[in-house]
């Protein structure tokens, strides 16, 4: 029963993976981000002039650079499907792909602090958002640079010392991926609700944080069907508890937020040095 079932998830994961990836939908994902940019862009300068009136949405648009904030969340809602996809192929990588979304939030938080300086453009209103600007904006560099150290140096082992033990572990993931996938249309849908309803976005990137750490800690539990090594069990943890700081970073104030979320990129770093270190005492290494 579970083999036919993941035979099934299989197949309907390969077929939503190509059509992601395929360059008719990067054309596509491009061109809707370039649209919603000139429309919510014109549409700002219109009620800025006050030659149009949006109703619940007059307020957002009277800030001449909303515009830049809806596509970097429009970006960010596209590198969530990218993460999503990403979880079958190495839970590794997955944990990167999540450090990668953390870091354009906190340029998009840096374009969102520009929003608040006042257009006279005097000291008063330009230190605390241009501070901020600063910190979010080499937060975003430090994970930058941490994940490129981490790529550069990361190796993979199998978890299964078999083919088929390896081979349902992944396909395992593949069901887990669709999965996520449901629950990220699922927050959509709320979140557009609440748009229509309230004006306002919730941005629940937290609320999907929260869903990949039971996610993670599901990958952990699976893993112990295949392995009772230490370090291979040990290194699952520890991602599991990276997410959780991301999701932390998330729900903090500003300042703290950066410092949990470099933190967090750092602890993944160490974690990656040392296991390298006894990957020697590990079994033949393999993309997992």
């Amino acid at each position: 029963m579970l083999q036919k079932l993941l035979e099934i998830t299989n197949s309907i994961y390969k077929n939503l993976k190509l059509l992601w990836e395929s360059r008719k939908s990067l054309r596509f994902i491009s061109s809707i981000l370039v649209f919603s940019f000139i429309v919510c862009s014109i549409a700002s300068f219109l009620v800025v002039n006050k030659v149009v009136h949006l109703g619940i949405f007059n307020d957002h648009f009277l800030n001449p650079f909303f515009s830049i904030e809806i596509v970097f969340t429009m970006l960010l809602i596209a590198e969530l499907f990218g993460l999503i996809f990403m979880l079958p192929r190495s839970v590794a990588k997955s944990v990167g792909k999540q450090f990668e979304l953390l870091s354009l939030i906190f340029l998009r938080d840096g374009f969102k602090e520009f929003s608040h300086i006042a257009s006279d453009y005097s000291w008063v209103s330009l230190k605390e958002p241009l501070i901020n600007m600063a910190v979010y904006g080499f937060g975003a560099i430090f994970i930058f640079t941490i994940l490129g150290i981490t790529d550069k140096v990361q190796k993979h082992i199998k978890i299964s010392n078999t083919e088929d033990g390896q081979e349902q572990f992944i396909k395992l993931k593949k069901l887990l991926a669709l999965l996520l996938l449901i629950a990220f249309g699922v927050v959509g849908f709320l979140d557009v609700k609440a748009l229509v309803q309230t004006g306002t976005y919730l941005h629940s990137f937290k609320t999907f944080y929260t869903v990949l750490i039971f996610s993670d800690i599901l990958i952990v539990l699976i893993a112990l069907r295949y392995t009772s090594n230490y370090f291979k069990i040990f290194r699952y943890s520890a991602f599991v508890l990276a997410t959780i700081l991301i999701r932390i970073s998330l729900s903090a104030q500003t300042y703290y937020d950066v410092i949990i979320g470099v933190g967090a990129a750092i602890f993944i770093l160490i974690l990656t040095i040392v296991y390298n270190y006894f990957l020697k005492e590990l079994p033949e290494k393999i993309t997992t």
